[in-house]
């Protein structure tokens, strides 16, 4: 019995480090994504996206090496990512809307 379990763990092993290479990609992708653009939206989303695959990242790592205390990291780099983007969304939109207003108010004095 002792060989099916060495063989399931390093099955789990392989599929571990495959699914760490993949998101390693993956987040270098978003990185991409998040300097090029186009807009400030698609940059928030892939930060959104990269600290979200660091979170899977950081719980595969914890399965891998059994240390428990991995999970407790996860669990406060989720609550500082959610609070990060949060606070980029609300900045984006406070310039957004500035901008609109100066907009409009551009045109109702070019109209008067």
């Amino acid at each position: 019995m002792g060989t099916g379990t060495e063989a399931l763990a390093g099955a789990y092993h392989g599929l571990f480090v495959f699914a760490l290479i993949f998101l390693a990609v993956m987040v270098v992708l978003c990185l991409i994504r998040a300097i090029v653009g186009p807009r400030i939206a698609d940059r928030i989303v892939a930060i959104n996206m990269m600290s979200t695959m660091v979170l899977v990242i950081i719980a595969i790592l914890a399965l891998m090496l059994e240390e428990g205390y991995l999970a407790d990291i996860c669990l406060i780099y989720a609550m500082i990512s959610f609070l990060a983007v949060v606070v980029l969304t609300k900045v984006y939109m406070g310039v957004y809307l500035e901008k609109k207003e100066k907009e409009e108010e551009e045109k109702k004095n070019g109209i008067l």
